[in-house]
């Protein structure tokens, strides 16, 4: 123990003012210096001893870093439990004059508390990702059912980017004869954002209930947003029609919606449905649509879609693009697989929600 202390002198100051656990083990595991602290809470007597027999263990640990720390000279890591506390030791080599391992320094750091709070972080993420996937899949559920409904018949495309989407698309019984048709695009992602497209399919359902005046309904849809008092950085753009399946009229608005949707007539021939306006945000005190009508046809086809589509970028940046849709659009079968399959092609890891909604007329 002389020889240690000449060769450790300015060492042992330093060490004896740390609150870690300090001692130093020779080749045979015996406790060779043990610092103040591992002292004071073990007693004087625990130099001397074996180092297992400090923590009333029968034999040496039988994962031993020490020993590999003498044997290699390489500075080994551990957790260990003494007590009820964890600890993570820390096993460095001792060097006598002659460049000799001589033994191990055994530096216990108790982790007790960050182990803690680590396992209720673990658990509170947990929890949050339950969460989040319970929403998840409410919100899938809230998507009108695939198949035939009241005139017209849908399916779609759906993905979320971050497990909980701001694209959102409904198809909902205004009356006997009228439809109601929208896409919607919350700005953002997450929660935030999925929230806003319970908001938007909500008020829609409840404001167009036996209404069929567009601008009204869009008036109140906006008033209706404007009293949540949400910040300037949340809003979203829809793309609002309804369908009379008496007449076979097709009237919309597009409320700042920057995809506009594609009409694939039963001929072959495709056009965009062509309208502007701004979207629902509460910098704005009023708003006013310009409503269009469009004569529909049984066999005709509409495409609703977001920018989550046309925006998607490949390797090289380059977006997917409204006229790929359309080429594949115009070959006229098994659209929606097709459409898929190219975009996840094109588009190896998908940064935004999209969706794709698309209603033909029966």
């Amino acid at each position: 123990m002389a020889e240690y202390k000449k060769i450790n002198e300015n060492q042992l100051v330093i060490v004896d003012g740390m609150i870690d656990w300090v001692r130093v083990v020779d080749k045979n595991n015996m406790v060779m210096y043990a610092n103040k602290k591992m002292k004071e809470d073990f007693g004087e007597e625990i130099v001397g001893k074996r180092c297992y027999d400090v923590f009333c263990q029968k034999s040496k640990c039988d994962y031993c870093i020490s020993s590999i720390t003498m044997e290699h000279g390489s500075i080994m890591k551990k957790q260990s439990t003494i007590g009820d506390n964890t600890y993570m030791v820390v096993s460095s080599p001792l060097v006598d004059e002659d460049g000799e391992i001589m033994g191990s320094v055994e530096v216990f750091r108790d982790i007790t508390t960050e182990i803690e709070l680590t396992k209720k972080i673990s658990e509170k993420n947990k929890k949050m990702s339950d969460d989040i996937n319970f929403a998840k899949n409410m919100q899938i559920r809230m998507l009108p059912p695939k198949g035939m409904y009241n005139g017209v018949n849908i399916d779609y495309l759906y993905e979320s980017s971050e497990g909980l989407s701001g694209d959102f698309f409904d198809v909902f019984k205004i009356d006997d004869d009228n439809t109601g048709i929208y896409i919607c695009d919350v700005v953002g992602h997450g929660v935030s954002a999925s929230l806003l497209t319970v908001f938007v399919r909500q008020s829609l359902r409840t404001i167009a209930k036996g209404h069929t005046l567009i601008n009204s309904i869009m008036k109140e849809l906006h008033k209706t947003f404007l009293s949540l008092n949400l910040d300037y950085d949340k809003y979203f753009s829809v793309f609002f029609g309804i369908y009379n399946k008496k007449t076979c009229e097709f009237q919309y608005v597009n409320a700042g919606h920057n995809s506009e949707p594609i009409l694939l007539e039963k001929d072959g021939s495709v056009a965009k449905l062509m309208a502007k306006g701004y979207p629902i945000a509460n910098i704005f005190d009023n708003v006013q649509y310009d409503v269009n009508t469009l004569k529909l046809h049984v066999g005709d086809r509409i495409f609703f879609y977001t920018d989550g589509i046309t925006e998607a970028a490949n390797e090289e940046g380059l977006q997917y693009g409204a006229e790929r849709i359309i080429n594949i659009i115009k070959n006229d079968k098994n659209i929606l697989e097709n459409l898929k399959s190219s975009l996840d092609d094109y588009c190896k890891d998908h940064k935004d929600d999209y969706a794709l909604l698309m209603v033909e007329i029966l």
